[in-house]
């Protein structure tokens, strides 16, 4: 055996060994279900993306930080939401730097993609961020509840998006301000946005104009259940319902470990790491490669962790559209101010007379959760 082979052999058995340890510390660690626990899960990559960007985030953080509110600059009386869409490097900066202090990796989605910032215009703070991409072509959950027409799935799913990133910032996440951003995803402002961005467009794979009719989103809860979709209304009427738990499957818990993955299927002339279709498929992918090349079991990919999964019906007649039954979708119409007004009277008031937290937050923590001292990066 020559000594590249020994080498590529001793690596292999090396990743091995580390996968199955890896997946035994999880399993052992996981008896109780805690969000504080997924969380620690996310934790190595996180601080690994936030490594990586540190020279990004010190050159661009202090140009931003006025958009990053105090408690004491909030009057709940008097806040003002506006939603704008991310079209121009100044927003898509602090959309980045927002998004970069939450608990979960930074991702920067998939396919077709929306982003929108929501901004206080009482006093031009940040309340929250919101994301769209394309949706997953298989998704049990949302393909039990219609029966497409043969050949036209692909079509159909295409004209839902799937939430990959939302929720609100401090210290307006300490008034339900993620309610806000969640209403804000069912608003005509976006689906319009979307027709205007994809009307015409032609997808990758099949060289097909698809109908940019947006007509349903979909998303996941990050750890478990869910508060901010749970009990989502406008009116009487429900903006985003439950449609049951994913199986428990995924990569997540190994994430710490992805870097090895990748490089040892470089190695091995197997690796995806670009082009059409990046996201959580193919991570998904270069698992299965690499468990196969390395004789691992599959269900070594199984958390058991099971994410609530909510669906946002845009019309009226979702399932006869999506059926085939219907020939166009009925949309409801809810624009963003209207729904802005309804989480003010319904959520933000009444939450700020009960809960009085946020009048003590320093912005200055928003630069302690992006700024990674040198004493951490040597802990």
């Amino acid at each position: 055996m020559s000594s590249k082979k020994k080498s590529a052999k001793v690596a292999a058995k090396s990743l091995r060994r580390k996968i199955l340890r890896h997946f035994k510390r999880v399993k052992q660690s996981d008896s109780e279900e805690t969000k504080d626990y997924l969380r620690s899960l996310h934790e190595p990559a996180v601080q690994t993306e936030l490594l990586k960007g540190q020279k990004w985030i010190k050159s661009n953080y202090p140009k931003y930080s006025k958009y990053f509110a105090n408690g004491s600059d909030i009057a709940p009386q008097k806040i003002k939401p506006v939603l704008i869409e991310v079209d121009d490097e100044h927003w898509a900066s602090l959309f980045r730097l927002a998004r970069s202090t939450w608990s979960l990796p930074f991702t920067r989605g998939y396919g077709r993609r929306l982003k929108f910032i929501l901004l206080d215009e009482a006093n031009e703070k940040l309340i929250g961020v919101l994301g769209l991409q394309s949706p997953p072509l298989d998704f049990p959950v949302r393909d039990r509840l219609f029966d497409y027409p043969k050949g036209r799935k692909i079509e159909l799913v295409n004209q839902t998006m799937d939430i990959y990133t939302l929720g609100a910032i401090p210290p307006y996440n300490r008034l339900l301000g993620g309610k806000l951003v969640a209403l804000a995803a069912a608003s005509d402002e976006v689906r319009k946005a979307y027709f205007k961005k994809y009307n015409g467009c032609v997808t990758e794979i099949d060289k097909q104009v698809i109908p940019a009719s947006l007509v349903a989103l979909t998303t996941t809860s990050a750890y478990g259940r869910s508060s901010i979709y749970n009990r989502l209304n406008y009116d009487d009427r429900t903006i985003a319902y439950s449609i049951g738990y994913t199986e428990g499957y995924g990569s997540f818990h190994l994430a710490p470990l992805y870097p090895l993955v990748c490089e040892f299927l470089k190695k091995s002339g197997e690796v995806t790491r670009g082009g059409f279709g990046v996201g959580p498929r193919i991570i998904w992918q270069n698992y299965i490669r690499a468990f196969r090349l390395l004789n691992l079991p599959r269900h070594l990919l199984k958390h058991d962790i099971k994410r609530e999964a909510f669906l946002f019906p845009l019309s009226s007649n979702l399932e006869n559209y999506l059926n085939g039954k219907a020939l166009r979708p009925v949309y409801y119409h809810q624009t963003f101010q209207d729904l802005a007004e309804w989480w003010c009277e319904r959520w933000l008031l009444p939450r700020s007379e009960r809960v009085d937290g946020w009048h003590a937050w320093d912005s200055k923590q928003i630069e302690q959760m992006l700024i990674i001292s040198q004493k951490r990066k040597t802990m």
